[in-house]
């Protein structure tokens, strides 16, 4: 380090303080009582201001450059702006010692001899504070939290912004030992890297960063860099270091110089760090660089020094004729300033050189002044030596590290012989102090440079040799060589280059040229030598004859490869040069100079950083390469190149028939292939083949240069190996060339095998191409089907005839297979496989095409409707499904899917729903016997079962929704004759899912309000006998109880006739629903379930039903009955109607009527039979007829009522009133019973 004078100026008075503007452009310095500013770069005084009316002691500027402050012994402060106007002023009752800005909130702190005030901008008023002791000095943390004041009385007291104690530090010396200057480290964070040795990369960032920005002259002539550590060896141990590790949350850092002579650093919580260090003189001034990472101290030593941050003396900045009261460090750089007692102001810049030393892949370099960094530029290891004192020259030669201190020299060894170990330990010290130039280390010596001396001593500090030179020695190099022997390559400002052995006192002159030796680098097997001279020029000589092989232009530093005899690199100009032997030069962008080249890496020194850069050797190997030196590009490829260079190699060594070299490069890259390839062509020359031409024709197949290797085959006369060679390639164009004067047999041979490969080709449209124009459809369909190709199938199956009936069925099955069935339909037709068709219809679910199908032909409808049926059932449309089994012929299935829908809708309570599929169980039964005469009587059985339990499920749904349901759908007098329906049905087995307890409470409460009292008890009495629902029970005891309250008797109006003996049945009829008297069965409404005026009669034997309808339909005239009515008039204006009893009406009467009064009464039933003359005399708008299909009867009724209509649902065949069937087909859209809509057929 050294500090070089840039300007100075002097006053008349004493410069007690000065500040810079945080930008840097102006200095204000306290010179009596005004205020100097002064411009920084040249040290032009702009102007002086006054405002003060005595000696200004203090001065400050704010952090964000708008204001500044100074304070003074007519006890006032002056804020100023960085116009330089004032524009504040306020007062202390005291003198002012010392102003300082908060750099956070900009917040002033003002110290007098008594007390201290904070005023902010915000502020009117002054916040003061009352001192113990007289304030000398003053200053703010980083953060802005708290404010340290240093006392005349050796205390340190710390406050926070409102100015009250939190810490107070009492100096051993006491009053003897006043606080005169206080700063705190402007980096906390920097402090934070030393004390946590974990995070060394970021640490190494940051000295980077400073050292970047200042400016360095690179006076050390051998080498220079920086990194980051990675470990630490100590070799000694101090507890003096402020370093001491502390595991504090707060890393402020407190530098205190009192006048007890001592430097003492502090935590922010007030304990101290290290020990107090002695400073020989009475410090005026403390302060520290921007960064926090050195200090500066000035006193009555009349000197300014410099510190590193944690006390360790590094040198002097400048040397004054008095006392130096205030020294400081410009903003952001390596400026310093010094203010002295007769008014002299200086202005220095500091200059750091730097101090390293190289050695093959190891590089050390200073750190921090005091601390040396070893690197491994290989590994990217580092290690940390500290030191704790001035680092001034470093040397590094194998295992030896030679550091010279001020006082001393200590030379490291490593622990082991190991090139990757980095752990140094102390060998020997050399207590001695040394001026050199240059150091140089060996095995055993050290080598000292002076000038034009060069002295040897050994590690124990004797003077073993000294060689006296004619010239300045500007250049110096161990080149290796045995241990206590090693020689030095040694460059003179003469131009003269020279060869010292460390056990021999004469020099050997290799060369002497007629410029100045900058740089030097020899080869490495000693028979070249690299010169970089003062006019930027390389030039490289024959060690042995002194010859100039070659110079190169821009050149700075130079090196030679240490694995490759002819390869060197240097930079200069911004560019690194390589080249290659004789070849021309390879250049790229590289700023820096080249210290190092190894193998394929460049040490390059850029600044202070030091780096290896991986260099691909690709060019210089494709020099040798041009010129077909295989064996010397290979050594170039071993240095480092990538693996397309590897194969590039290879690959010309291959077509060069330079095996050996070939081999290599295909194994360095591992390509198995063409190893296999060189290793069959080195047993064919061991059989003694020795065709060349045959053997580079197998290099070029391999390359796929077919052609080219074609050519030499045809020359070897080796025309069979290219038409093999063509066929296996499937060329077979090519190979057509090659055929031997068209012998037929080998043009089979082509095609055969040209089909082979449209096969297995992995273009298989133009196999399939191909297949076609040959005639092979179905090799053809069979590709186009494996890859889907639907638009060539469907070529192919509309070019075939219809004859070919195979390959056709072949394109069928891909288009099914294939999702396409509308072609495969297409090609069924054309071939007429109508079974396939309808297979195809049923697969796709095509139905409506099936259907249409099986309408034209009726043969495979069992085909269409039973998968169709199917379908239905699996989708849970099972009543569509029922149909389509009866329309398919199967009536088994049929009836099974409707047991099982019945079976459902029971288990579910949906019994509407059971009595439509018992109605259709029925039918379905009624079907099966009318086709199978084997199975009549068991399905008439079935049939009439399943029509009474149809009607019992009808009637019990309505039952059932008033039962569970909070609302009733039907009139009382319904629900009556239904649950009475009910109870005379279920006289036997009730059917599943049908309750007695819902009937029989449906029927007691309908009775009661109906009026029915007698049957509401019989209905209360049978549920008494049965087991009710809880929700029943209170309802049924309380009806039982009040029932009996009401008469024993039913309401007249209740009470059922008899259309046939007009007999009046009892509400309860043990016989069930047939009269009591006659035993006519009651032909009931299917929506009231009143009895309708109804009677059945049948025929008289040999009257056919088609006779009887006609006989109905004939409809004879009948005699007007006259009325027995008479209009009489009796007076004027009156008349009156008189019955006339004379009038014989026996003759007038209906002929069935009259059958009936005849037939009627005894135990057993005699039904009504009919003649053709009754039968004549009917009205067919009064007779009913069930037409039911064979083998089945049909069924006659009689209304005996004519003008109160009744309607038979033509399906299902139940009776209704019109009226009621007409407002249910309107409300239902069909018959309620049936479910037939009205625009169905009948």
């Amino acid at each position: 380090m050294r500090a070089v004078l840039t300007w100075r100026d002097k006053d008349e008075q004493c410069i007690y303080d000065l500040a810079f503007k945080p930008d840097g452009t102006q200095l204000i310095l306290a010179a009596g009582n005004r205020l100097l500013v002064y411009d920084t770069s040249d040290g032009t005084l702009l102007q002086t201001l006054k405002g003060h009316k005595d000696m200004v002691y203090c001065v400050a500027y704010a952090k964000d450059g708008k204001r500044f402050a100074s304070g003074s012994a007519d006890k006032s402060v002056i804020i100023w702006t960085s116009k330089l106007e004032g524009i504040l002023k306020y007062t202390h009752n005291d003198s002012i010692q010392c102003v300082s800005y908060n750099p956070v909130t900009h917040q002033l702190a003002s110290c007098s001899s008594n007390d201290f005030g904070l005023w902010s901008p915000e502020q009117k008023s002054i916040s003061k504070h009352k001192s113990s002791s007289k304030i000398t000095c003053c200053s703010w943390t980083n953060d802005g939290q708290y404010l340290a004041l240093g006392m005349f009385n050796g205390v340190i007291s710390i406050r926070n912004k409102n100015g009250d104690e939190k810490v107070k530090i009492e100096r051993p010396g006491g009053s003897l030992s006043p606080i005169w200057s206080i700063c705190w480290n402007p980096s906390s964070r920097w402090e934070n890297f030393w004390m946590n040795r974990e995070n060394e990369d970021a640490e190494d960032v940051i000295v980077n960063r400073y050292f970047q920005e200042i400016p360095s002259t690179l006076k050390s002539t051998i080498y220079g860099s920086q990194g980051s550590e990675a470990e630490e060896e100590e070799p000694e141990e101090d507890d003096d270091s402020p370093r001491d590790d502390n595991s504090e949350g707060h890393n402020d850092i407190l530098a205190v110089a009192d006048w007890g002579q001592k430097l003492s650093f502090y935590q922010l919580s007030g304990k101290q760090i290290g020990k107090d260090r002695s400073l020989n003189f009475d410090p005026c001034c403390i302060s520290y660089f921007t960064k926090g990472e050195y200090i500066l101290l000035g006193g009555s030593d009349k000197q300014v020094s410099l510190f590193t941050k944690d006390g360790v003396r590094l040198g002097t900045v400048g040397e004054q004729n008095s006392w130096v009261w205030t020294c400081k460090v410009k903003p952001d750089s390596n400026y310093v300033v010094v203010g002295c007692q007769d008014g002299t102001v200086s202005f220095y810049q500091l200059i750091f050189s730097t101090v390293h030393g190289l050695y093959k892949d190891r590089y050390a370099y200073r750190d921090s002044m005091t601390d040396v960094i070893v690197q491994h530029l290989i590994t990217e290891q580092k290690v940390r030596i500290k030191c704790k004192e001035l680092v001034k020259k470093i040397a590094i030669y194998k295992n030896r590290l030679a550091i010279q201190l001020p006082e001393k020299i200590l030379i490291y060894e490593l622990y082991s012989d190991d090139s990757s170990d980095m752990h140094y330990r102390v060998k020997e010290k050399i207590a001695k102090k040394f001026e050199c130039n240059l150091l140089v280390v060996c095995a055993d010596h050290i080598i000292l440079c002076q000038e034009k001396r060069l002295q040897c001593l050994s590690f124990s500090g004797v003077k073993e040799r000294e060689w006296q030179m004619e010239s300045l020695i500007r250049y110096i190099k161990v080149i290796g060589g045995p241990s206590g022997r090693e020689g030095l390559l040694v460059g003179l400002k003469n131009g003269q280059i020279l060869k010292i052995f460390v056990d021999n006192l004469f020099p050997i002159v290799l060369l002497k040229q007629a410029t100045a030796v900058r740089c030097l680098d020899m080869s490495a097997s000693r028979n070249k030598l690299a010169v970089v001279d003062e006019n930027d020029t390389c030039l490289v000589y024959d060690i042995h004859t002194k010859e100039l092989l070659f110079q190169e232009p821009n050149a700075n530093s130079v090196a030679w490869n240490t694995q490759c005899e002819d390869m060197l690199c240097f930079s200069g100009g911004g560019y690194l040069n390589i080249k290659a032997s004789t070849f021309p030069v390879h250049q790229q962008k590289l700023q820096g100079f080249v210290v190092g080249y190894n193998g394929s890496k460049i040490f390059c020194l850029h600044v202070f950083s030091m780096s290896a850069i991986e260099v691909p050797q690709s060019a210089p190997m494709y020099q040798y390469l041009d010129r077909k030196l295989f064996k010397e590009a290979y050594q170039i490829a071993c240095l480092g190149v990538t693996d397309a260079d590897w194969r590039e190699l290879a690959m010309e060594a291959l077509e060069g028939l330079e095996f050996e070299t070939a081999k290599k490069a295909f194994t360095r890259v591992q390509d198995l292939r063409y190893l296999e390839l060189i290793s069959s062509i080195e047993e064919r020359k061991k059989r003694g083949e020795t065709n060349n031409d045959l053997f580079l024709a197998d290099v070029f197949s391999y390359q796929g240069k077919f052609h080219e290797a074609a050519k030499l085959y045809k020359r070897s006369g080796h025309e069979n190996l290219a038409l093999d060679m063509y066929t296996d390639l499937r060329m077979f164009e090519h190979a057509k060339d090659f055929l031997g004067s068209g012998d037929p047999k080998e043009t089979k041979m082509l095609i055969a095998k040209q089909a082979d490969w449209a096969r297995n080709t992995n273009e298989p449209r133009a196999a399939v191409e191909m297949y076609i124009s040959a005639g092979e459809h179905g090799k053809a369909i069979e590709i186009s089907g494996a890859h889907g190709w639907v638009d060539m199938l469907i070529d192919i199956a509309r070019k075939l005839d219809k004859a070919e009936r195979e390959p056709l069925l072949m394109c069928a099955r891909y288009f099914r297979k294939l999702d396409n069935p509308g072609y495969a339909a297409e090609t069924y037709l054309k071939i007429g496989d109508l079974k396939s068709l309808v297979q195809l219809h049923v697969e796709t679910q095509r139905w409506d095409e099936a259907f249409a199908l099986g309408e034209k032909h009726p043969e495979f409808k069992d085909d269409i409707y039973v998968p169709y049926a199917q379908w239905l059932a699996e989708n849970d449309r099972f009543e569509e499904a029922q149909k389509a089994f009866h329309k398919a012929g199967r009536q088994g299935e049929a009836v099974r899917v409707l047991e099982q829908l019945t079976h459902n809708a029971v288990v579910e309570s949906r019994f509407s729903d059971a009595a439509y599929y018992y109605w259709m169980l029925s039918l379905q039964c009624l079907s099966i016997a009318q086709a199978d005469p084997t199975q009549k009587d068991s399905m008439l059985g079935k049939f009439h079962h399943f029509q009474h339990l149809a009607e019992l499920y009808h009637g019990y749904h309505s039952i059932h929704r008033y039962t569970e349901e909070p609302f009733s759908f039907h009139r009382p007098e319904t629900l009556f004759n239904i649950s009475r329906f009910l109870l005379h049905s279920l006289t036997k087995d009730t059917p599943s899912g049908i309750s007695k307890v819902n009937t029989l409470f449906t029927l007691a409460k309908q009775s009661k309000a109906l009026g029915a009292y007698k049957l509401a008890r019989h209905a209360y009495d049978k549920l008494q006998g049965l087991r009710c629902p809880a929700r029943f029970q209170k309802s049924i005891e309380l009806g039982s109880l009040t029932i009996r309250s009401k008469p024993f008797h039913d309401s007249e109006e209740l009470v059922p006739l008899c259309y046939r003996c007009s007999t009046s049945n009892p509400l309860l009829n043990n016989l069930g629903n047939v009269c009591v008297n006659c035993r006519q069965p009651f032909v009931f409404s299917a929506s009231s379930y009143e009895v309708l005026h109804l009677v059945e009669f049948y025929l008289e034997e040999g009257i056919t039903d088609e006779e009887a309808v006609a006989l109905i339909n004939l409809e004879a005239p009948r005699h007007k009955r006259e009325s027995r009515w008479q209009e009489v008039t009796t007076a004027p204006g009156s008349q009156t109607l008189r019955l006339d009893e004379t009038l014989d009406s026996v003759g007038d009467e209906d002929p069935f009527t009259a059958k009936l009064s005849f037939e009627q009464g005894g135990s057993e039933f005699v039904p009504v039979v009919v003649n053709r003359l009754v039968l004549r005399a009917m009205s067919r708008r009064d007779v009913l007829i069930k037409r039911w299909p064979p083998p089945l009867q049909w069924q006659y009724f009689r209304s005996l009522l004519p003008d109160a209509p009744i309607t038979m649902c033509p399906s299902c065949f139940q009776m209704f009133h019109s009226e009621d069937y007409e407002l249910l087909v309107l409300q239902h859209g069909c018959c309620p019973y049936c479910r037939r809509r009205l625009d169905d057929r009948a």
